[in-house]
């Protein structure tokens, strides 16, 4: 498997069904969402805290196995590893959690 260095996040990305409210499934050329919903491979130590004089890291709020959404726009560290197509993202890239309701 890869490990991510620093505040880097693997991700693989699911493909999320785009529907209307009514049911009715998207196909095609829709317009692209601002975000994406993927799970969590693996995640880094956490960047370094240059500004502290600790010498810590800051600390990466996602765990491995959560699904999460991230920013879909923009330039991605995008590969295919053991025929799984994966991403690579900053921790400020994910912007939520996605917890199942009971």
């Amino acid at each position: 498997m890869l490990r991510p260095l620093n505040g880097n996040v693997i991700i693989e990305p699911i493909e999320v069904e785009k529907k209307t409210a009514s049911g009715i499934i998207l196909t095609g050329d829709v317009p692209a969402e601002t975000y994406a919903e993927g799970i969590v491979l693996a995640v880094g130590p956490g960047g370094l805290d240059y500004y502290s004089g600790t010498g810590g890291r800051h600390e990466i709020p996602v765990e491995v196995g959560q699904k999460v959404l991230y920013m879909s726009y923009g330039d991605r560290a995008s590969l295919t590893y053991d025929g799984k197509n994966l991403i690579i993202l900053e921790q400020g890239e994910i912007l939520a959690v996605v917890e199942e309701s009971k």
